[in-house]
């Protein structure tokens, strides 16, 4: 079993800033994508950011500029810092992570998702 443990978000002003951060926990062989994406009312959800396990990095036009993604391998964790906070990037953030197992099968997981809503 594997779970996904989110936090960081929160009520900011536009403009500000958050932290959001998740951890991998339970029978993990290795990981390899690690991505953020986000889900507004009454809209699909929708790929953020994105970190593969050699450090290569993806992100939406949306969000260039003002978001970066990180992990850290150590510990199982990727990281979202958002700067430049607006109205529009209020929404639920999901963290969602591509993991082999030790019977080497790759399996997506999700997390409980994290609601980050941004103020005018």
């Amino acid at each position: 079993q594997v779970q996904l443990v989110e936090s960081g978000g929160g009520l900011v002003q536009a403009g500000g800033s958050l932290r959001l951060s998740c951890a991998a926990s339970g029978s993990i062989f290795s990981i390899n994508a690690m991505s953020w994406y986000r889900q507004a009312p009454g809209k699909q959800r929708e790929l953020v950011a994105r970190v593969f396990n050699v450090g290569m990095t993806n992100y939406a036009d949306f969000v260039k500029g003002r978001f970066t993604i990180a992990r850290d391998n150590a510990k199982n964790t990727v990281y979202l810092n958002m700067n430049s906070l607006k109205p529009e990037d209020t929404a639920v953030y999901y963290c969602n992570a591509d993991i082999t197992g030790y019977d080497y099968r790759s399996t997506a997981y999700w997390g409980q998702g994290t609601q980050v809503t941004v103020s005018s």
